[in-house]
């Protein structure tokens, strides 16, 4: 389980193509503190460490063809920045809300509103079960937990303060580009169960 507090920004240094699957090589500050078979959420993916070096300060993971089809992998290419989170500690805080690293669905970002100390950013995605967003309620952008407003069953936006601005992947997003987004669990199981 993640919160969708970004511990550190990861850089893409190579991509690979085996068969149906990609690994990714990810340079990132905390790389030799990794183990093989630890889960990283890397843009709100969570993906299983398959290699690690430490003296590079890289690790490897693999994406699964179903995994490149419902993200945003695909257009992750060598110097790309992703966010980065372990997975959370037992004794650890909880400062976002939960997060299990399962993409629901892609989001395009619509716009960008520069306001002279904050960023507001727009963002569109289909609407479908589950796709679901409250005033004011949590939702998770490339692994990001955020507060949305403006809400509505295709969109919502979101406010960026400048210090995840500049400690995230946000710095390097532009309209027209897609985000992976993880509709809040709570909420979820609420529509499922109300469905029913």
């Amino acid at each position: 389980m993640f919160t969708g507090i970004i511990e550190a920004l990861g850089t893409i240094v190579a991509v690979e193509n085996q068969g149906s699957n990609r690994h990714f090589t990810v340079s990132s500050p905390f790389a030799a503190e990794l183990k093989i078979d630890q889960s990283v959420a890397h843009d709100g993916v969570c993906l299983t460490v398959v290699a690690v070096d430490a003296a590079a300060g890289t690790h490897v993971v693999t994406a699964i063809d179903e995994t490149m089809r419902v993200t945003n992998l695909g257009q992750w290419q060598p110097g790309r920045h992703v966010n980065l989170e372990r997975c959370l500690a037992a004794n650890g805080r909880f400062d976002g809300h939960i997060v299990q690293g399962h993409v629901d669905a892609t989001a395009t970002c619509l716009s960008v509103a520069d306001q002279a100390g904050s960023w507001l950013f727009r963002f569109g995605h289909a609407p479908g079960p589950g796709r679901l967003t409250v005033e004011k309620g949590s939702i998770c952008v490339n692994g990001t937990s955020l507060t949305c407003f403006e809400s509505t069953d295709e969109g919502f936006t979101v406010a960026i303060i400048p210090y995840t601005y500049e400690h995230t992947s946000f710095q390097q997003l532009k309209a027209g580009e897609t985000v992976n987004l993880e509709f809040d669990i709570v909420g979820k199981y609420v529509a499922k169960l109300l469905g029913r």
